[in-house]
């Protein structure tokens, strides 16, 4: 028997589960009907066909990375709170981010986030070119960081993998501490926020505050 309640909402909410879990191609109206319990009549009364579907998260995911706010207490600790929103979101979502590209609004995605780190820029006491410098640097390490991950993630096993061939490594013979460290997995997180620190840091240095 076919639900007799149904949200817009709801109907977003389910598509973009599926979006996220499977991509794109496996968004039909007929799985997003039975994974709401509910008539492909009823879906389409909500949210038009499955271009408009496709439109509607489009929207939602450009919205959804414009709720970005800075935390911290100093205008560096708030830059680097958002570039780790902007990974954080861009990781959730792949797939949608990249219907979001694929329609041209990668541009329009982002300037929530950029005027967010317009705005610490200019708190620390940075102007012009050297502040829009910052906001690109930050927006550069934040998504070629995420394709890195994700080409690492993708990526067939390796063999011998980095572990193995930094335990083998006669340049560290000097450094074992160094050797160990290289062959030990990744902190991906702990690593982004470091570097993205030191970038913050480097941008902000000599910079006065208003």
């Amino acid at each position: 028997m076919a639900r007799s309640a149904l949200s817009r909402d709801e109907v977003l909410d389910t598509a973009a589960a599926l979006v996220k879990e499977h991509g794109p191609a496996a968004l039909t109206m007929r799985r997003l009907a039975a994974e709401l319990g509910t008539a492909v009549t009823s879906i389409y009364w909500h949210v038009g066909n499955r271009e408009s579907l496709l439109d509607a998260l489009v929207d939602r995911t450009v919205t959804d990375l414009g709720t970005i706010r800075p935390r911290g207490a100093t205008p560096a600790e708030r830059m680097v709170s958002v570039a780790r929103a902007m990974r954080r979101s861009l990781r959730e979502r792949p797939h949608l981010v990249a219907m979001v590209h694929e329609r041209g609004l990668t541009e329009r995605m982002f300037l929530p986030a950029q005027r967010a780190l317009v705005h610490e820029a200019h708190a620390a006491g940075l102007r012009g070119a050297d502040a829009a410098r910052a906001v690109r640097a930050v927006q550069f390490q934040v998504v070629g960081y995420v394709l890195v991950e994700r080409n690492r993630e993708r990526s067939p096993a390796q063999s011998p993998g980095e572990e193995e061939l930094w335990r083998e490594e006669p340049s560290t013979g000097s450094d074992p501490v160094l050797a160990e460290a290289l062959a030990a997995p990744v902190d991906t997180e702990a690593l982004f926020t470091e570097s993205v620190r030191a970038l913050v840091e480097g941008l902000l240095a000599g910079a006065r505050t208003p």
